[in-house]
């Protein structure tokens, strides 16, 4: 029965294991957030309780002898003689935020349904100390999808209930494989349209008790908590209205696997700013009619938490020429590696064979000029069979094995709905382009590897989300639009800005806190990041610079401006824009706010 009190999870260690648990403690926050530490042999805990005797106050404990669950109890009291020389930890616990969503109008299904929370052992492993190595532990709540925004909120202001949630969606992602079979509590129902969400628990303290191996120990019976004075308000970092930097923000990233991201709603609105940016239509070709807000936040959030990445880059609009492609893709890819890089991730391109040994030079001309700081891997795809992209894509051809969980597409030619491949003119240029659409058609179908594409016209692998508004808006719409949807698509004054937007909005989620730590499921204490990552971020960076010496590497390389006469002037095969330079400086602007 909830009592509207704070209430604690606990465990109850050897004086010699104290040390050792409490650093535990300190070094995983989040499922063990500490709230007392007692000394050997005493019974109460003076700032949480009045009178209180731990041998009594839990409604039933788990006696633990060289790590393993012996019995339960409901009294210590014929234990007191060994107590006299154990510790007492009282830790955290999410029942004490429950009341409070519940007054907010969230619904919280296992009081709804007279049980216990569902708990779970993951995959995720705490980070250790001395002998207390173990995996994390979580509760699931269901929670209906239009109030993720108002928990993540609340919960996130009680640091010492948990905070806000580790993970939502897929219960897979933790190690989690069935939901109707937590390891600890009740099976809980999910309601129509609810989410699953996580978040760390105390019952993590029991597993480091087994990983331990003790010869004796004792924690709370999951769910029969110890019941302090405190009203369960006083969990709350603060009762005021949060700032814009501690107001977390969910947004879904994935359907399959179902994904929500979180990030603070400063770092929102800075990122819907780039967006702003780079969505100036210098060319006045309308392109305004292809925004959808958000895009960029999204698909850099989801990147956030991918891994490896692969990068398309290539649009042959000069199909008289040798080589016949143009300058805008590259430097906007290259601006995205760059900063993947310097995120730790692992990147490589895929690009069109006829043009690979050409990208090859420039690749090495690019890393002596300072342009990106390591080679990326170069590849190439021709298409030769029906399941050349599913091998192409995925170790083995197995689905569940992928090489990369994220594609970007960046001023690539997209394939049109009558299978040809088209430059603004209306000209096919398919014989120029290889088959790496089916790519992403083929991503589309593997859980787990989401798909971005970046244009500035509609006939860009990726824009066949916004073909209709092509279609309808742009020149030659119904004859040029890509058919070949990505999970999202941005839309940039020029392709290039797209590129250097998102290498910003990866950097500027780099510096959330929020969003950190979601990011790394609320394990170990979260720091902000050090003097040298920090310096290695914001040099992975677009500059005006870096724009000028990639331009001038591609002219050297017989790269040709494709927008020449909308957008600048043509020097000596060199095409200057102004407004591009301007757009990096206010990028930089913006970015700069966030430091």
């Amino acid at each position: 029965i909830y009592h509207g009190y704070q209430q604690a999870n606990v465990v109850i260690l050897h004086k010699s294991l104290a040390d050792d648990f409490e650093a535990f403690c300190h070094a995983n926050p989040s499922p063990l957030p500490l709230l007392y530490r007692s000394q050997p042999g005493e019974w109460g805990c003076p700032p949480l309780a009045a009178d209180a005797d731990i041998r009594v106050d839990c409604p039933q404990y788990c006696v633990f002898k060289d790590g393993l669950l012996v019995s339960r109890v409901s009294s210590l009291m014929s234990y007191s003689g060994q107590l006299q020389d154990m510790v007492s930890f009282y830790l955290g616990c999410s029942f004490s935020f429950e009341r409070t969503l519940q007054k907010a109008g969230v619904p919280v299904r296992n009081v709804e349904q007279n049980c216990n929370v569902s708990m779970f052992r993951t995959s995720l492993q705490c980070r250790g100390v001395g002998q207390f190595q173990c995996p994390m532990v979580v509760t699931m709540r269901p929670v209906p999808e239009e109030k993720l925004d108002l928990v993540a909120q609340i919960t996130h202001l009680t640091p010492l209930a948990h905070g806000g949630p580790i993970h939502i969606g897929d219960p897979a992602v933790l190690g989690i494989q069935d939901v109707s079979r937590p390891e600890y509590g009740d099976p809980v129902a999910l309601g129509p349209g609810d989410v699953p969400a996580f978040w760390a628990c105390g019952v993590t303290g029991v597993e480091a008790v087994q990983s331990c191996k003790p010869p004796l120990a004792f924690t709370h019976s999951p769910g029969c908590m110890f019941l302090t004075d405190r009203q369960d308000s006083s969990v709350f970092a603060s009762t005021s209205t949060p700032e814009p930097d501690q107001c977390p923000l969910t947004f879904s990233i994935s359907q399959q696997p179902l994904h929500f991201s979180v990030a603070s709603k400063a770092v929102v609105q800075s990122i819907r700013d780039l967006e702003k940016i780079i969505g100036e239509d210098p060319g006045e070709r309308g392109i305004r009619a292809l925004f959808v807000q958000d895009e960029l936040l999204r698909s850099c959030l989801s990147l956030s938490h991918s891994s490896s990445v692969l990068i398309t880059t290539g649009f042959p609009t000069h199909y008289t020429h040798n080589p016949p492609e143009e300058t805008d893709g590259p430097p906007g890819a290259i601006a995205i590696a760059a900063t993947l890089q310097a995120l730790q991730k692992e990147v490589a391109i895929v690009t069109d064979h006829r043009a690979l040994e050409m990208n090859q030079r420039i690749m090495e001309d690019a890393v002596k000029k300072g342009v990106i700081k390591t080679a990326v891997p170069l590849l190439s795809y021709q298409g030769n069979s029906p399941d050349s992209a599913l091998y192409f894509l995925c170790h083995n051809g197995d689905h569940k094995k992928p090489r990369f969980d994220h594609l970007v597409a960046i001023e690539r030619s997209g394939r049109a709905s009558d299978g040809n491949y088209y430059n603004m003119r209306g000209v096919n240029i398919k014989h120029l382009v290889d088959p790496i659409d089916d790519l992403f058609t083929t991503a589309s179908t593997i859980p787990g590897i989401s798909t971005t594409g970046i244009g500035d016209g509609g006939n860009e692998l990726g824009m066949g989300k916004v073909k209709e508004a092509v279609r309808e808006h742009m020149p030659n719409g119904s004859l040029i639009a890509c058919d070949v949807a990505a999970d999202f698509a941005i839309t940039a004054g020029v392709s290039n800005w797209g590129g250097y937007g998102m290498a910003c909005a990866l950097y500027i989620l780099s510096l959330c806190p929020i969003h950190q730590r979601y990011l790394h499921k609320g394990l170990g204490q979260p720091h902000p990041p050090t003097q040298d990552q920090h310096q290695a971020w914001a040099a992975s960076l677009p500059s005006v610079a870096k724009e000028e010496e990639m331009l001038s590497i591609l002219v050297q390389h017989g790269v040709r401006s494709g927008k020449t006469g909308t957008l600048g002037m043509e020097v000596d095969g060199l095409t200057f824009h102004p407004t591009h330079s301007d757009l990096i400086i206010k990028l930089r602007d913006r970015t700069s706010q966030r430091k």
